[in-house]
C-alpha cells in the first residue's frame, strides 16, 4: 500500500514516563509495527523539510506541490 508522508518530524516521539525502558512512537508514519518505531525512519534522514515523498514497496518518489 502507497503511503504520502510529509516530513514533520525526523525522529520518533520518546515515552520516558511510567516505563522501565523507553518507548518510541512512531512519528514518520513509515513503521511497520505501529504505534511504535522500528527505525524506518532512517530512511527519510536526506528529505527536505518542504518536501512531499510517496511511499511504497519500491521506495520513494517526490510529489509535486
Amino acid at each position: 500500500m502507497a503511503r504520502i508522508v510529509k516530513l514533520d518530524k525526523c525522529a520518533p516521539y520518546e515515552i520516558a514516563e511510567g516505563t522501565e525502558l523507553p518507548v518510541y512512537i512512531c512519528a514518520c508514519g513509515l513503521s511497520k509495527n505501529k504505534p511504535f518505531c522500528d527505525g524506518s525512519h532512517k530512511k527519510t534522514r536526506d528529505e527536505g523539510p518542504t518536501d512531499t515523498y510517496q511511499y511504497d514497496d519500491n521506495g520513494r518518489s517526490l510529489v509535486k506541490n
